[in-house]
């Protein structure tokens, strides 16, 4: 019996190693085919980027570093910012917007709703060159929103009470401890109208609207790909391939060569956007922030 076992322990010691380290076994076989790759392969510089702005946004700092990658990067000649959000917070949006207009100054930007442009999401994308969609995306809901919950009578339940110690009238503005008093709500509301006229006013000025016409384009109206073209939030209906000849157009590009993510990337991308879907089976898509 040990002579067969020593016989085919060549086999068979392999064999059991692959079936006891199989997740460390698939990481080295990954890992060397990236690295055929790159050493077989020539690095051919891309000339247009690719950006996608996706999800909720609560923060903007993957979108800036790959923002500030594009500007400086000699070899870019142009980004597409392929658009899928319902928006998000208002900080991280505006921050998106404004390196988008500072970006366009230099290279041209093109926004493209692939899903949902909208609340933040499309304040991200105002200061682009050109605004296209898809024909089936929704666009719009320019609006400020502000929420929380009043739990003060399930904390009275649960035997629950809280102790606040402040210094200013509205410190306590937005509690969910309790329901909001008649200030407190009218605190809150003069920085809704402040935020909402800030966005009302930038979406004036970059799409060369009127603002005394805000009623027909803003005012949290959630418009198909056609209605927001003839109101003039877009310039154009298309698909995702025009968008990127556009692209090459404007930046005067020839012979495009596009951003690629590696392989360990697309793979990761792949595992993350199979899980998101995953959840997101059974919620409402339009939702906006």
């Amino acid at each position: 019996m040990n002579f067969f076992r020593i016989l085919f322990l060549p086999i068979t010691a392999p064999i059991s190693f692959i079936q006891n380290h199989f997740k460390a076994t698939i990481l080295v076989i990954l890992l060397f085919a990236l690295y055929q790759n790159s050493t077989t392969n020539p690095i051919i510089q891309p000339n247009l980027m690719r950006i996608n702005l996706s999800g909720a946004i609560m923060n903007a700092d993957d979108i800036l570093e790959q923002i500030n990658k594009a500007k400086t990067n000699s070899n870019i000649k142009g980004i597409l910012l392929v658009v899928d959000s319902p928006g998000g917070a208002v900080a991280p949006s505006v921050e998106i917007a404004y390196a988008i207009k500072e970006l366009n100054k230099i290279k041209p930007v093109i926004a493209y709703a692939s899903g949902t442009m909208a609340s933040g999401s499309y304040y991200a994308s105002i200061w682009a060159n050109q605004i296209l969609a898809n024909p089936g995306s929704m666009i719009g809901s320019i609006g400020v929103i502000m929420q929380s919950i009043d739990a003060s009578k399930l904390l009275s339940k649960i035997g629950i009470k809280t102790q606040t110690i402040k210094m200013g009238t509205y410190k306590e503005a937005g509690t969910p401890t309790r329901a909001w008093n008649s200030k407190e709500k009218e605190e809150l509301q003069k920085v809704i109208k402040s935020t909402y006229n800030m966005f009302v006013n930038d979406v004036a000025n970059a799409r060369k609207l009127k603002l005394k016409d805000y009623k027909q384009y803003a005012d949290a109206h959630i418009f198909t790909a056609i209605q927001a073209k003839n109101v003039g939030l877009i310039d154009q209906i298309s698909t995702i391939s025009y968008a990127k000849q556009l692209t090459a157009k404007k930046a005067n590009v020839k012979n495009p060569r596009w951003n690629k993510k590696d392989k360990m990337e697309k793979f990761m991308d792949k595992i993350i956007q199979g899980t998101i879907s995953e959840i997101g089976l059974n919620m409402d898509r339009l939702s906006a922030y």
